[in-house]
């Protein structure tokens, strides 16, 4: 039913590379077809290189070049006349703006994206405009909003057997049935996901599927070894490949796994891992979660009461700000399990002097 999994973000000359190929061997092949093509005066094949430099230095964490390589693809494609280009240019720039917090401008170049892939005629681009954002939607905690749309493209990349992109949306649903507490249907859709990732060759979607089922066998099952060797087999797939943002949010989720299971100094290690991964990457709500396992795992090993009542009501405020509805309540889950008020990080901070 599915195919080999593709990359349709590495185009042009770049048509070859995998989707499982090494970012670092992509950044390198993309510089070099950049670069012959600008000299070359061919701004067409400038753009479509340059998205893939753009998403190789995202997925690597280099969020000031990639902000940068994929303006100069816009422009190289807007040059060209290249709708299609333009419209990739964008969905690569709303990704970016999405990783980085700034979730009112990801959904302003998603939405642009999705119009120019449209009018040009690439419904993949389209595809995954939309997706992303569905996902941006899906990450603020607005389900009901963004839960049609996921099954919606779930069904259009099931008819057209693209498997990288079923997997996408299975795991987007899954994660929405897992924060509301539907662990089942979750673990069911993440493993849907994982099988098609596999057989599709897909490493990056089978890794985040495996991270989805750690989650649901931890949560749910309290197999904190199941979970574990989960994560495991996840980060060896996302070590090939050096996926930096997928690693530290395994290394998150191996914190989440840790605390669940009362294995506080363990999970606290991997918390500060991850938070410093977050910000070496410019990944704001990596970070904030991260800082809330960091907090919580610091409060179970006697960290002062009042710290932590500030630390929690600052989270709160961030997350609030970014526009992170889950991850909010996620914070004024931790303020009632340590008995700890909701006011605002200002009010606390008086508090406590």
């Amino acid at each position: 039913m599915y195919g080999k999994a593709f990359a349709p973000e590495y185009q042009g000359a770049l048509t070859a590379l995998s989707v499982n190929s090494s970012l670092t061997d992509v950044l390198a092949a993309g510089k070099e077809q950049l670069e012959a093509a600008e000299r070359a005066g061919r701004p067409a094949e400038a753009a479509r290189s340059g998205l893939a430099v753009a998403e190789a230095q995202r997925r690597l964490g280099r969020v000031g070049d990639a902000d940068r390589s994929w303006k100069a693809s816009y422009r190289a494609a807007r040059t060209a006349r290249d709708t299609p280009a333009m419209a990739w240019a964008l969905w690569s720039g709303g990704t970016l703006a999405r990783q980085r917090g700034a979730l009112r401008l990801a959904r302003r170049l998603l939405g642009l994206a999705a119009e120019l892939g449209e009018r040009g005629g690439d419904p993949v681009v389209r595809g995954y405009s939309l997706a992303g954002l569905a996902e941006t939607g899906r990450i603020q905690g607005d389900y009901e909003a963004v839960g049609r749309l996921h099954e919606q493209l779930l069904a259009e990349a099931r008819r057209r057997g693209e498997a990288r992109h079923t997997v996408w949306a299975l795991e987007g649903i899954a994660q929405m049935h897992r924060n509301t507490g539907s662990y089942d249907r979750a673990y069911a859709l993440f493993e849907e996901a994982a099988e098609i990732a596999a057989r599709a060759e897909d490493r990056r979607g089978h890794a985040w599927a495996l991270r989805g089922l750690a989650d649901v066998v931890s949560v749910r099952d309290g197999d904190t070894g199941r979970a574990l060797e989960l994560l495991t087999e996840a980060e060896a797939g996302c070590r090939a490949m050096k996926l930096s943002g997928a690693l530290a949010y395994n290394h998150k989720m191996r914190g989440n796994v840790l605390y669940r299971a009362a294995r506080y100094p363990e999970a606290r290690d991997l918390y500060r891992r991850a938070l410093a991964e977050f910000r070496a990457m410019g990944e704001p709500r990596g970070e904030a979660l991260a800082r809330l396992g960091l907090a919580k795992s610091l409060a179970r090993l006697g960290r002062d009461r009042a710290e932590t009542a500030a630390e929690l009501a600052e989270l709160a405020e961030v997350l609030e700000r970014i526009g992170l509805r889950h991850a909010r309540r996620m914070v004024a889950r931790a303020q009632e399990e340590f008995g700890l008020p909701s006011a605002p990080a200002d009010a606390v901070a008086e508090a406590v002097r």
